[in-house]
């Protein structure tokens, strides 16, 4: 199909066919479509690994870093987005070489996280001998959780195991219920009924497939991670991480997206913001992606080697229409619950301590199992996580999640809740779980809501099969050179989206190169 003429914005002019590959000036290597972590850990790398490609990274908003938010105001610091990251190598050297590796900031490891079970906060096992000798679970419940851990247990399966069943399997009922199902709600707003184990409990389930049980698995596994360890040292630059902890960057997690989009600049590579991806095409016979956009000049038009997509599933299932109906459609099926993130700040004084001392003074935060009565999926509480959030030391802030797979009605049918409906519903819930008595009198200053209409991908049982689908019936349509990247392809931490990003760069790096050297037509 003819094509109008059109100049882009960034002065290259559209290729003209027939052209030989050796004067091909105006096509480039790749174009990342998103601005989020995904997309620019991706664009990074691809510069690092090729510094010569010809990179144009399009965001279809004006903002930079995708679900990545961070609120500043009166001295305050929250997030709106992710609130913290587990501390990996990979992204504390993303960190260090944008120049962040000052402004990590770790949380203390000594911290406590809690749960809600039969009317009180009860802390997690720190350790081995917390989970034995502690009363977060009852002696019934240990024997059963250690007598799996160690293989005694239902055989492994055929088919595809949901988390509810993987663990259940593995620890028993009340390990499932009292650890992992508020963990679920935590983190995914997801129904463990209907989500992958193996997708979204990778790791943990290949220590079962690695040695018959989890204990096995773990103990043959260990050798490796030593000996890779000892060939690959760690990179001196990178912070001493002890414990379970989480990290953030001093200036919020949007300094970390904001440094990255500046490297890739300053490199080379252009960031063109409020661009619209309306279509993507497939030149056969150029081997080439016609990418057509709107933005706040017109129309414009790309041509590109390669194409990473890293827009969530519902906005990439349209685009891929022209290439691939059914690829199309298997990403139609990946759902998005909606998330409210309520951030508020109460007097230090308004706060009641569990017996043992720490509570909201010193710990992580608190989840609340479904089955517990408590609506707010979780609470973290921001400012003793990382003090330097709140200046103010007789004030606390708390940020809450309030929504998911399993709380539809929060905001369905025509009336939607208000936010100082979503406030309500939190404050009565630390009302319950955290305030004084009186605290119900002590209403919160609220410094936000933000509500997620599609907020985390649910990567529900046959979620990795869909992702392999939608490769191969792109494949099948003599597609080559499209990369699937975002969370709804490595995993919704904002940790694993820059090592998948990190990932996909090198293999488009190699894919470019691979073009180049085999000298197909452009």
């Amino acid at each position: 199909m003819k094509r109008q003429r059109r100049r882009r914005q960034t002065g290259c002019r559209r290729h003209a066919k027939g052209r030989g590959h050796e004067e091909d000036d105006n096509v480039l290597d790749a174009v990342v479509v998103g601005a989020g972590v995904s997309g620019l850990s991706a664009a990074f790398e691809l510069r690092r690994q090729r510094p010569s490609s010809r990179i144009v990274v399009t965001e279809a908003s004006d903002h930079i870093g995708g679900s990545v938010c961070t609120r500043r105001e009166g001295g305050r610091t929250w997030e709106e987005g992710p609130n913290s990251f587990t501390p990996d190598d990979s992204i504390l050297s993303l960190a260090c070489d944008v120049g962040l590796k000052d402004e990590i900031v770790l949380a203390d490891p000594s911290s406590y996280r809690y749960v809600w079970w039969d009317g009180q906060l009860r802390a997690l096992p720190s350790g081995p001998l917390e989970a034995v000798f502690g009363d977060f679970l009852s002696l019934p419940g240990k024997i059963q959780a250690g007598l799996g851990i160690m293989g005694l247990r239902d055989e492994r399966p055929r088919e595809e195991e949901s988390v509810k069943d993987f663990i259940t399997r593995n620890l028993g009922h009340e390990a499932f219920e009292r650890l992992v199902d508020p963990f679920i709600s935590g983190v995914y707003a997801g129904d463990p009924d209907r989500l992958s184990a193996q997708s979204t409990l990778a790791r943990v389930q290949s220590l079962e497939s690695g040695g018959s049980s989890l204990l096995r698995g773990a103990l043959q596994a260990l050798p490796e991670r030593l000996l890779r360890a000892a060939q690959m040292p760690r990179d001196p630059r990178l912070p001493q991480v002890t414990g379970q902890t989480v990290a953030t960057f001093r200036g919020g997690n949007s300094e970390f997206a904001s440094a990255i989009a500046d490297n890739v600049e300053k490199s080379g590579t252009s960031i063109n913001r409020q661009w619209k991806l309306d279509r993507i095409d497939w030149d056969s016979e150029a081997q080439e992606h016609v990418l057509d956009y709107s933005t706040t000049l017109g129309p414009r038009q790309l041509r590109s080697r390669s194409v990473i997509l890293t827009t969530p599933a519902f906005v990439a299932a349209p685009l891929l229409k022209s290439l691939s109906v059914a690829a199309a459609q298997n990403l139609e099926e990946i759902e998005y619950p909606r998330v409210a993130v309520v951030t508020v700040e109460y007097p230090r004084s308004a706060f009641r301590e569990p017996e043992h001392g720490k509570g909201v003074m010193k710990g992580f935060g608190q989840l609340h199992p479904r089955s517990q009565g408590v609506r707010t999926l979780g609470t973290i509480y921001s400012s003793s996580l990382f003090p330097f959030r709140e200046p103010d030391p007789d004030k606390v802030m708390l940020v809450h999640f309030v929504g998911g797979a399993r709380d539809p009605e929060l905001f369905g049918g025509i009336d939607q809740l208000s936010d100082g409906e979503l406030v309500d519903i939190t404050h009565w819930d630390s009302v319950e779980t955290l305030l004084k008595p009186r605290g119900g009198k002590e209403l919160p200053n609220v410094l936000s809501v933000r509500v997620w209409p599609r907020a985390i991908p649910q990567l529900n049982l046959g979620h990795n099969a869909r992702i392999d689908a939608v490769r191969e019936n792109l494949a099948s349509a003599g597609v080559k050179g499209l990369f699937l990247a975002g969370n709804y392809v490595s995993g919704v931490a904002l940790g694993r989206c820059v090592e998948h990003g990190l990932q996909i760069g090198k293999e488009v790096g190699e894919f470019v190169e691979g073009r180049r050297e085999s000298g197909t037509p452009s």
